[in-house]
């Protein structure tokens, strides 16, 4: 089936946007009204407003030329976010590169309840101290940093070149003067305490990786990806490391896949967490998967 650009001459905003619908719903990509919308915003330098407004405006040709590059790279399901450079995550947008995970609106689940964690943790005339481990773009970190404005942050990360990204995206979204990044495996070496940690590891079992969508497989980094043979290689890292880090009252939340939960819970507890560590509480997403598991550690 042909997936080659059908329209007239000089083609305008209106034209464009009917051909990638079609192009991209022939590629059988389910986003495509919306993807097309967002591309021919960038190639237009429009707004969704504007767009609406000039509907009927011709299309340049480097304007064409430029749409046409956006829509190969997404008929290969490359996501928009990494065509573009950036995500929406909780209301801000974060710039995304090939170094890290594009962000997921599961994971503003995680930002939720760690919002409600930190209001019932706040200390009197004590800012708020978070570690945010495998920080990727630092979307979790820094959404919290912007609701919290008294709060600190410490980001760790394997990837050099991820923490830049991290580091890029604290500067413009203000939060930088507030915000520290450690290159290091989890928590390992890290010598503060801090109220709050919070997390995303890689979840996903080794095995199924071939078998997600192409748009994560294709262009998330693996490292991002990979949790081992079971997908809680991560989870077992972190809690051993991550006791010492903690405050007395300090609370660790954990995204997780939506069967992995419980399994998160117990690995803790085999490691002794349950001792100084009050009831497991698991959050759901807005699907209705268990997603967060929260634990106050009482060390």
């Amino acid at each position: 089936m042909p997936l080659k650009t059908i329209m007239p001459p000089e083609p305008s905003i209106q034209d464009c946007l009917r051909d990638l619908r079609r192009r991209f719903g022939k590629a059988g990509i389910d986003t495509a009204e919306l993807d097309a919308r967002l591309l021919v915003q960038a190639a237009a330098g429009l707004d969704h407003a504007s767009l609406i407004l000039k509907a009927g405006d011709i299309l340049s040709k480097p304007e064409l030329r430029a749409l046409e590059k956006m829509a190969q790279r997404r008929l290969v399901f490359e996501p928009v976010s990494r065509i573009l450079g950036e995500r929406e995550f909780y209301g801000r947008w974060f710039m995304v590169t090939s170094d890290v995970l594009d962000p997921r609106p599961d994971t503003e689940t995680l930002v939720e309840v760690a919002l409600k964690v930190a209001g019932r943790q706040q200390r009197k005339n004590e800012p708020l101290h978070i570690l945010d481990i495998g920080t990727g773009t630092g979307a979790i970190i820094i959404s919290l940093l912007c609701e919290l404005p008294d709060a600190r942050g410490l980001a760790t990360d394997i990837s050099k070149s991820g923490l830049e990204v991290a580091r890029q995206n604290g500067c413009r979204l203000g939060v930088d003067s507030r915000l520290e990044f450690k290159e290091t495996s989890w928590c390992r070496g890290v010598d503060q305490q801090f109220d709050m940690i919070v997390s995303n590891p890689p979840y996903i079992v080794e095995s199924d990786i071939n078998n997600l969508a192409a748009d994560v497989k294709n262009f998330d980094p693996k490292l991002a990806l990979d949790g081992g043979k079971d997908g809680l290689q991560a989870y077992r890292q972190i809690a051993v490391q991550s006791p010492t880090c903690l405050k007395s009252g300090g609370s660790i939340l954990l995204e997780t896949g939506f069967d992995q939960a419980e399994l998160v819970v117990e690995i803790f507890r085999s490691v002794g967490f349950s001792e100084h560590c009050n009831v497991a509480t698991i959050q759901k997403d807005m699907g209705g998967n268990d997603r967060v598991v929260t634990m106050v550690w009482n060390g």
